[in-house]
């Protein structure tokens, strides 16, 4: 499956949240660093909720840029 994620710079580095997948939260001092640790994030929050029976969220959200006159 493939989630969108959603990154933002904070006072130390970065922050990312996945919106299909409440929760699924990882920092880290780079984009590159907070990508892979929120695919991490991911994969463990997205195994246990399997382990526990529950069903896995789909990837519903979707991503756009809106063009303004400067």
């Amino acid at each position: 499956m493939k989630y969108l994620i959603l990154i933002e710079t904070t006072g130390t580095g970065y922050s990312a949240y996945c919106p299909d997948v409440d929760g699924c939260v990882a920092a880290g001092a780079t984009i590159d660093e907070v990508e892979e640790r929120m695919r991490g994030a991911l994969e463990m929050h997205l195994d246990a909720m399997q382990r526990d029976g529950l069903a896995l969220p789909e990837p519903r959200t979707a991503s756009s840029y809106v063009e303004l006159p400067a």
